[in-house]
């Protein structure tokens, strides 16, 4: 019971801030403006302040685990390659690119960073997993999206040039590379900054949960119901069926397999329908993937961590 009690609490607040945010845009209290504006404000300020702080006050060579960033590479490496093969089950191939990215995109950066600071109160592992996948999800999006565009999309190459300088140049990336290069060099957080840097962090999380939540939208799921099936599956349980166990014989525990479960289980993320909208494609399959897995993840992620719990694994 006490395991089943910690997953719980580590779930169903996320879930329930989401239901806060449903319902405020329901009540008009937020309009799709406002929901827009809120998401640039979370991942170009609060999100990257977050982990700035996060990383920045720890000492550089406790918190460096190159192990834990080359696995999550190659796992992600892996993830995609799963996720084509589910793609080729649509006869399709115009909806295969939004396929692809659905099963293996994480909200790594939104879901992930509150889901781990619910249970730890530090992101530092979470960090440190972005910089092993989230890169890999942005320019493979990127390349597959482009090559399975319905007809002919002549800002293509333009679009594939401005998200690769837009990964380069992302605030979440900018963000942790500056924390850890204060780390390293050892420099002083004075109390003014360190206090104000935090007011933005603490925004960070309940923010993402409520915006994420204003932007669902149930009426699309009845939609290419199958492929969201085959996709939210992959994304949800697959994925940690298959990589999980692998994780746990290399000696992965708590903080740092949590991550690498947000990782592999989270919700897809919804920039992947921003991107598929962009690049030529309907974008259904996608904005309802997104809706799925983010609201099923509240009881998928239970699942998996009541199941990590009760066999000491965190």
């Amino acid at each position: 019971m006490s395991n089943l009690i910690f997953s719980l609490n580590a779930t169903l607040p996320l879930f329930i801030m989401m239901v806060v945010g449903y319902v405020l845009k329901h009540m008009k209290f937020i309009d799709d403006h406002g929901s827009n504006q809120m998401n640039r404000l979370v991942f170009r300020v609060f999100l990257p302040a977050l982990l700035f702080m996060d990383l920045a006050k720890e000492d550089f060579k406790a918190i460096w685990d190159g192990e834990l960033i080359l696995f999550c590479f190659v796992v992600t490496i892996l993830s995609i390659g799963i996720a084509i093969l589910v793609s080729l089950l649509d006869k399709d191939k115009r909806e295969r690119g939004e396929i692809i990215q659905g099963a293996y995109r994480s909200a790594a950066a939104t879901l992930g960073i509150a889901f781990m600071l619910n249970i730890y109160d530090s992101a530092t592992a979470v960090a440190l997993m972005i910089i092993g996948s989230v890169p890999l999800y942005n320019i493979t999006a990127v390349i597959v999206l482009s090559i399975t565009a319905q007809g002919e999309n002549g800002s293509s190459n333009k679009l594939i040039k401005k998200t690769l300088y837009n990964v380069i140049t992302n605030p979440i990336i900018l963000s942790i590379v500056a924390g850890l290069l204060w780390s390293l060099l050892g420099l002083p957080i004075p109390t003014i900054m360190n206090r104000s840097v935090t007011y933005l962090a603490n925004l960070a999380s309940p923010l993402a949960l409520i915006v994420l939540g204003s932007e669902f939208e149930f009426k699309a799921a009845g939609k290419k119901i199958k492929e969201i099936v085959a996709v939210s599956f992959t994304k949800l349980i697959l994925l940690c069926m298959i990589f999980l166990p692998v994780a746990i014989s290399l000696g992965f525990r708590d903080e740092k397999l949590v991550a690498i479960l947000i990782m592999l289980g989270s919700g897809t993320t919804s920039s992947s329908f921003i991107m598929a909208k962009n690049m030529g494609h309907e974008g259904v399959i996608s904005s309802s993937v997104v809706m799925i897995t983010t609201l099923l993840m509240s009881f998928t992620m239970t699942l998996w961590l009541f199941i990590l719990k009760s066999m000491g694994y965190i």
